[in-house]
């Protein structure tokens, strides 16, 4: 993840490319991402200056007593499930990649164990209309 400054050297960067552009047309585009990165360094040194306003510590109570924990922890049980219910609509190209990547959440030298059961686990809840993925 970039920080302010880096956004602003990619700014300037494309800033750069743009006075040494190839045609108007290339000349607009690399001025687009100059400012698209120039925002986005904005926006990043905003979220560096309020961090403290706006995110709360980890396991901190909320009004209903539930920790920030278990909130998260059940915000990504919802978001797993809705994309379950919706597997099979889903590109192949990117079940495969949010196979991948499910596989390395888990710990370093269980990966491969854990890649098994999410396989296992897509296959038995496969409605059959869609290949998923090889066992």
């Amino acid at each position: 993840m970039y920080n302010s400054k880096q956004y602003r050297e990619k700014a300037a960067e494309y800033s750069v490319r743009a006075d040494t552009a190839n045609g108007e047309r290339e000349s607009r585009e690399f001025d687009r991402r100059a400012r698209s990165f120039n925002v986005l360094a904005d926006n990043e040194q905003w979220l560096s200056d309020n961090h403290d306003k706006t995110v709360k510590a980890s396991g901190t109570d909320s009004p209903d007593g539930h920790t920030l924990a278990a909130q998260e922890k059940h915000v990504l049980i919802c978001l797993g499930a809705a994309l379950i219910m919706q597997w099979n609509t889903v590109p192949a190209k990117l079940r495969r990649e949010l196979f991948d990547n499910a596989g390395t959440m888990g710990e370093l030298l269980q990966t491969s164990e854990l890649r098994g059961q999410i396989a296992r686990f897509l296959h038995k809840h496969d409605d059959g209309e869609l290949p998923l993925l090889p066992l």
